[in-house]
């Protein structure tokens, strides 16, 4: 990739829900859904752009039958606890639509060829009777103050069901400490075209601020990217603690065809300055059941930073 290419074209072709964890080695660790949904994999670089090129490896493939064997979605990379673990979603082929959060384990030093175990699904707190008993995925994980949160999207309601964001502290990177908190629901117009969906969460952190970016709406043209924000010393356990933005933070640029942005991580270059990784479409019409076409790319974004000191993305930024 050329270095001065503008951060508004495809980065990597084919991978939605894309993930960029970077090491304390600084080895840079990529993984995302791919188009069939049938299993995690991996890329591994010395630089963020290395990614592009680099060797994909399987490292996880779908069960034949019954849990984690269809629509295996979303897969995150972290190191936690002196281990690798990957959070995914997956549903069962005799209940397409049983998606449910499940955790991968792998003790040896390098994530690319170690042995990778399952753990099953993400334990809820004993007191918890709700968390993933419905429609569940997109988890994300993060640590403040020494103390680890997971947040995740889950459906609620008859019908159609509503997709709301959810957050929990952690008491071991396989089970949860405490019972779910409704972090948000979808309020807007804009996170309710097609579906009234919050999902996709991700973290970033700045000057004592964490600010939780989701995506919002059905996979289309109006897929975007909204925003919380909250003070690293309130409790984040307290739905007041949080603010969301009114209107979305990224979303459709009709000019330079960058459609339905969403579902991103958030990495550092090797200069640390802060690269969001998003999913976006190049097209807007969409062939066949938009869950089902492969053509959501991964792109990067540069992360700058305003004067009341919150992220900014703005895709005509240069590397």
């Amino acid at each position: 990739m050329d270095e001065k290419q503008l951060y508004n074209e495809p980065w990597i072709l084919q991978r939605a829900d894309p993930y960029v964890y970077r090491h304390t080695d600084g080895t840079y660790y990529f993984t995302a859904s791919v188009p069939a949904y049938d299993g995690i994999y991996l890329r591994k670089s010395d630089t963020l752009l290395g990614l592009k090129d680099a060797k994909e490896v399987e490292v996880w493939h779908k069960h034949d039958e019954g849990i984690m064997s269809i629509h295996i979605w979303a897969p995150e990379i972290h190191y936690l606890d002196g281990a690798w673990y990957i959070y995914y979603a997956g549903g069962d082929k005799d209940d397409i639509w049983a998606i449910r959060p499940y955790v991968l384990r792998c003790t040896d030093p390098d994530p690319m060829t170690g042995k990778w175990e399952e753990l099953g699904k993400m334990n809820r707190a004993p007191e918890d009777e709700f968390s993933f008993e419905q429609f569940s995925l997109d988890a994300t994980v993060f640590e403040n103050k020494g103390e680890y949160f997971y947040i995740w999207a889950e459906k609620t309601g008859v019908g159609k069901q509503i997709s709301n964001l959810y957050i929990a502290k952690m008491e071991s990177p396989y089970q949860l400490k405490t019972v779910q908190v409704l972090l948000t629901t979808p309020d807007y117009d804009w996170e309710r075209h097609g579906f009234w969906v919050n999902e996709g969460p991700a973290v970033l952190k700045k000057d004592g601020k964490i600010f939780i970016t989701f995506s919002a709406s059905d996979t289309g043209v109006n897929y975007c990217i909204g925003m919380l924000s909250a003070d690293e010393n309130s409790d984040l356990l307290d739905p007041k603690s949080w603010e969301k933005e009114r209107y979305p933070v990224l979303q459709s640029d009709w000019d330079l065809g960058i459609y339905g942005p969403g579902h991103n991580s958030f990495t550092k270059d090797e200069n640390g300055e802060d690269v969001m990784v998003f999913h976006a479409r190049t097209e807007t019409e969409i062939v066949g059941d938009p869950l089902y076409n492969p053509n959501r790319h991964a792109f990067l974004c540069r992360v700058k930073w305003d004067e009341n000191g919150k992220p900014v993305f703005d895709f005509r930024e240069k590397m």
